[in-house]
């Protein structure tokens, strides 16, 4: 254990600047820990942990959280068998958004925000939304819009002419 070692070089008399290049570390390291030790004793070369802020939910709320985005929202219209629409939730969101998540998450007992939700998502990777293509379309009578630019607008930009004066034209 480096902390340990530190005690132990300043016991053989080594002062501060050379346990801190022996070790490979700062001298501010090096101090912090002798105080450490000197105020604690080896309780103070342990690890404290619990630094920093603790999480406001759990791995399973945010778990959950994450698992909503794979459902389908309660207000998603869904074709039925016999070619009618359907909705779980008529009054429910269609899409998932970060309101709705944070709002269904509420729901389920997950005291948690929009920003709280961004961040659980995107920490995850997690896709919230479908991503809409308008150039296609489940209808069948569905027609496209044909090309997709005019010929009048040139493929690539034209080469920029010089401004300055050549005598090539007398």
């Amino acid at each position: 254990m480096t902390r340990a070692r530190m005690v132990e070089l300043s016991w053989a008399g080594l002062r501060v600047p050379a346990i801190a290049d022996g070790l490979g570390c700062s001298e501010k390291t090096v101090r912090r820990w002798l105080h450490r030790f000197n105020r604690c004793g080896l309780e103070g070369l342990e690890e404290l942990g619990g630094q920093g802020r603790k999480r406001r939910i759990t791995e399973v709320e945010r778990s959950r959280i994450i698992a909503l985005v794979k459902q389908v929202p309660p207000g998603r219209l869904e074709v039925q068998p016999g070619g009618d629409l359907w909705a779980a939730d008529e009054s429910g969101p269609a899409e998932w958004t970060l309101d709705s998540l944070a709002a269904q998450a509420r729901q389920l007992g997950i005291e948690v925000g929009r920003s709280q939700v961004r961040r659980i998502l995107l920490a995850e990777g997690v896709r919230w939304r479908r991503t809409r293509s308008w150039t296609r379309s489940k209808d069948p009578d569905f027609v496209g819009k044909g090309r997709g630019s005019s010929a009048s607008i040139p493929s690539r930009p034209t080469a920029r002419r010089s401004s300055a004066p050549t005598s090539w034209g007398r």
